[in-house]
């Protein structure tokens, strides 16, 4: 893989969690990367972005996730990560992930989450698959993918489109959990460190959510990326 695609999804009120996202990926990835951030407003002002505000929808781009394939043309493949990560390695690394066959690769959780809300108040909800669609490995030209026009993500439902019923079983590939190490639920390896880390209960940059799992590894990179001006804070 000479280069990869990575679309980020953004919300406005996290904006130092994308920039942790953005920079760390960046930092550790031994192959040029073109980072895209999903911004809900510039798809509506698009066209490409019609559904209404879901109440019960956890961030900005819960839906709009899902036209990465069209984003990127269809063509190759595309990596859509949360903004709410933290990267240790190497996403040349993937590259073993993209199967041909495949029209999705992902971390195939089996996750019930312990609370009922997130740090920022929002419902934590239980459902099949959950997290599997928080770090999504694209083949966008399979036909399965190509399913996901923008016709298609702003009508069908948020368990066809996060359950990826858009595909096959058989055509869901699988990646190891390093690439989605839920913060709270994981087990931190016995050395070294995952390749990712996903604080899907929430993060650092909530003041009272302080006492994570690589939250210094996590406070040192936003410190960076204040430093550099990256940040909106």
């Amino acid at each position: 893989m000479s280069n990869l695609r990575v679309f980020i999804g953004w919300d406005s009120r996290e904006d130092i969690a994308y920039q942790v996202a953005r920079r760390s990926l960046l930092r550790h990835a031994s192959i040029p990367v073109e980072v895209v951030p999903i911004k809900v407003q510039e798809l509506v002002e698009k066209g490409l972005y019609t559904r209404t505000v879901d109440p019960l929808a956890s961030t900005e781009f819960t839906y709009s996730r899902f036209l990465t394939p069209h984003l990127a043309g269809f063509e190759g493949w595309a990596l859509f990560v949360d903004c709410d990560f933290l990267f240790f390695g190497d996403v040349a690394r993937l590259a073993q992930y993209m199967n041909p066959d495949h029209a999705v690769a992902c971390v195939h959780h089996d996750y019930t989450p312990k609370e009922a809300t997130k740090m920022d108040g929002v419902p934590q909800s239980a459902y099949p698959r959950k997290n599997w669609s928080s770090f999504m490995l694209f083949n966008c030209a399979h036909p399965s993918t190509r399913q996901l026009t923008v016709e298609t993500v702003n009508s069908e439902t948020g368990a066809y489109l996060h359950r990826m019923q858009w595909a096959k079983d058989d055509e869901i590939g699988e990646v190891p959990n390093t690439w989605n190490w839920l913060e709270g639920w994981n087990d931190r390896p016995a050395t070294g460190t995952p390749d990712a880390v996903h604080y899907t209960r929430g993060g650092p940059w909530f003041e009272n959510w302080q006492d994570v799992d690589y939250g210094d590894e996590w406070r040192a990179e936003a410190a960076a990326c204040r430093a550099e001006g990256l940040t909106q804070d």
